[in-house]
């Protein structure tokens, strides 16, 4: 048994929020309780020996009030050397926090309805709900109440507060926009069966070193039974999960070894009492949700607009004027989304472009292609597990992109993540760049064509690495030559799929003369 599972038993997980007002007024963390801080959603970061901690920020149903968002700048601002990310997970991470503060930021956070209980750690991590739940004209049912629901019977409590690893769950009432159930350990899709509205349910996604995409649970169940599910599943793993190997512990090596069939048998016999009743699956989306982007009519003639942030990083001053923003043209709330993007919805027509203008002016733009589609980790700035830098990186890259290749027909998608851990999934995107080490220096292993959208699949590990000097140079190249080779409307995907791996290898890429216009990418 590892040592984190023999912490796990000597203290229930969640009791650590009882310990931080005694670590805060020490100004020390007891080292062998260090880790049960993950449930607090505490992290020690890079370099651990400065004693600097980074937080992750639960948003429930992916929205909170203007004024929650002018209490998360606050604490950036006064704790976290006015730095804010926002993740992939649709939370809000801080850095540079001290054990000392940790105490007043919950309670700050706890006066505008957030909290960090289950952010992180071995138990059902922050349940992700469609950023587009009670907006979009395409949508089959409001899941916020349910994302609710499961956020309360499961994230946070202490029922799953020891699980085998993380666990992470995903609802979603427009499965033709939105794939990310394809990497969340559950993911709930409403759809119509025979006038019926009733979810899809997909089991034992999760990406790591080791990527699986999620399997269907072949069932079609109502909306009144979500929660019972999700709590069923979430059991099974508990109890039926593997504890011995934390790399091999996550519901997808259950789902491996047991098989989708066996593993439903279990939930439904053991934990549910009852069979579920069969069903097809839900509709399928396209490019996986990276789609999303600028301006979207919502179900009753307002509008919500997509705003892209830049791999996730925003500052206190950003925070606050979209705050204002969302006052001033929407209803006075923001939400997030799973490719670090924000929100702001309920916008008139007319107001539109005004709105849009006042984005601009932050570098907020919603109007955006590669912007709005590239996301990054935290890198080697912060995290203790990275080999390369990322976020100043990859923005760098997009600065110089972006106005190059506006004119992209299809979503592109570049994920780009320090380590092998895949935090910010690079194995499903169009091009997706996992940093690592060659001696000294930093380079990037490829992975081509993977899509959580209509493909389903994980991507193509390259031959040959791209040094992080040349990220710039072999990005452009790929896109410059899939504009200038692809039909109209194909996408990455299926350009690839015609060209073969071969084409897109960084040596070839690399190896091809530099025109005119790409001289100043080399070494960007």
């Amino acid at each position: 048994m590892s040592d984190i599972e023999t912490l796990k038993k000597e203290l229930p997980p969640f009791q650590i929020f009882d310990l931080i007002p005694q670590y805060a007024a020490a100004g020390a963390i007891d080292p062998e309780k260090i880790d049960l801080l993950k449930w607090a959603g505490v992290y020690p970061q890079r370099p651990i020996e400065d004693g600097f901690l980074m937080m992750r920020v639960k948003v429930p149903t992916a929205e909170l009030s203007a004024g929650a968002l002018r209490v998360v700048a606050g604490i950036a601002e006064d704790y976290g050397r006015g730095l804010l990310d926002v993740t992939d997970r649709q939370a809000f991470q801080f850095h540079w926090l001290r054990i000392q503060d940790i105490p007043a930021i919950l309670d700050r956070l706890d006066t505008v309805g957030l909290h960090t209980r289950g952010a992180c750690g071995d138990t059902v991590r922050a349940v992700i709900a469609s950023p587009l739940a009670g907006l979009d004209a395409r949508e089959r049912i409001d899941v916020r109440p349910l994302a609710l629901a499961m956020e309360g019977s499961l994230s946070g409590n202490t029922d799953f507060e020891d699980l085998p690893r993380k666990f992470k769950i995903s609802l979603t009432a427009t499965p033709e926009l939105e794939g990310i159930h394809l990497i969340n350990d559950i993911g709930f899709l409403a759809h119509e069966v025979e006038g019926e509205i009733g979810f899809d349910v997909w089991v034992g996604g999760g990406l790591g070193a080791v990527a699986h995409l999620s399997k269907r649970l072949g069932v079609f169940i109502r909306p009144d039974e979500v929660v019972e599910v999700g709590r069923a599943i979430a059991g099974a793993y508990r109890d039926h999960g593997y504890r011995l190997n934390r790399k091999k512990a996550r519901l997808k090596y259950l789902i491996k070894d047991l098989g989708v069939e066996k593993f439903r048998e279990i939930v439904e016999t053991e934990y549910l009492g009852r069979k579920l009743r069969d069903g097809p699956s839900a509709p399928v989306a396209r490019f996986g949700g990276s789609d999303v982007l600028g301006i979207n009519p919502q179900h009753d003639g307002l509008n919500y607009v997509v705003l892209s942030t830049t791999v996730g990083r925003i500052n206190p001053e950003k925070a606050r004027a979209l705050a204002q923003l969302a006052e001033r043209y929407g209803k006075g709330v923001v939400r997030t989304s799973a490719f670090q993007n924000m929100m702001i919805p309920h916008v008139k027509t007319e107001d539109v472009d005004a709105l849009v203008a006042e984005l601009e002016a932050l570098d907020l733009a919603p109007r955006a292609t590669l912007r709005g589609t590239t996301i990054a980790c935290t890198g080697t700035q912060f995290c203790r597990l990275a080999h390369t830098e990322t976020k100043a990186r990859v923005a760098g890259m997009i600065d110089t992109l972006e106005p190059l290749h506006s004119d992209l027909d299809v979503p592109f998608v570049i994920n780009l993540t320090g380590c092998s851990n895949a935090c910010t999934r690079y194995q499903v995107a169009d091009l997706g760049f996992m940093g690592a080490l060659r001696g000294e220096e930093e380079v990037y292993n490829v992975h081509l064509a993977g899509s959580i959208g209509q493909a389903q699949r994980t991507g193509a590990k390259l031959k040959g690495i791209v040094p992080a000097v040349r990220l710039t140079e072999y990005t452009d190249k790929v896109l410059s030559d899939f504009k200038a080779h692809k039909s109209e409307g194909e996408s990455f995907v299926e350009y690839a799929d015609r060209r073969g791996n071969e084409h897109f290898l960084p040596d070839t890429v690399l190896a091809e003369p530099v025109v005119a216009e790409q001289k100043e990418l080399v070494g960007a």
